[in-house]
């Protein structure tokens, strides 16, 4: 059994080390031309903070995602709050959705990261380029939209095993 103190620097280690991530995924995120194909660039932060939820718990996955969605809407330039509300409800419920349907591997974070992603970056095309009346709206939404759900997906598992890892390291021993 561990003393209280040492489970509590365990714990803010924990959670300093998944800010820390959050604040790299951001970087990597807006670091022009980094991973690019086309018009399409993936997403980090969405497959972190759906991570720390399927780790987690998705009321704190939840609260994650509203700060990851933050810091996205603060670095793209949107106004505050659009993608925080919708990164909370997709972690929120993918959360759920490890705890009442699905176990945490790699094929079904994949999935979960690739609708998650697919959900908030549509909701973005709808408010962002199709409401304001873009000229062909169709054309953006084939070659930018679809690749970066595309991407984010493909990169979704190796941000699931480094917070996993996180996670493990940090665990009290029993």
């Amino acid at each position: 059994m561990e003393s209280r103190y040492r489970l509590q620097k365990l714990l803010i280690l924990k959670w300093l080390c998944y800010t820390l991530v959050l604040l790299l995924g951001a970087a990597l995120q807006t670091t022009p031309h980094f991973l690019q194909i086309g018009a399409g660039k993936p997403i980090f932060l969405l497959p972190i903070c759906m991570a720390v939820a399927c780790i987690e718990d998705p009321y704190t996955g939840a609260w994650f995602g509203m700060a990851g969605g933050l810091i996205w809407d603060w670095t793209a330039g949107r106004v505050p709050g659009l993608l925080a509300i919708g990164m909370a409800g997709v972690c929120f419920f993918a959360g759920i959705a490890v705890i009442l349907i699905l176990r945490v591997n790699h094929m079904n974070f994949v999935l979960l990261a690739g609708s998650g992603t697919w959900l908030i970056v549509s909701m973005d095309f709808v408010f962002n380029y199709w409401m304001r009346g873009y000229v062909h709206p169709q054309v953006e939404y084939l070659t930018r939209v679809l690749p970066t759900v595309i991407f984010t997906a493909a990169i979704s598992p190796f941000v699931m095993m480094l917070l996993k890892k996180i996670n493990k390291k940090f665990q009290p021993e029993e």
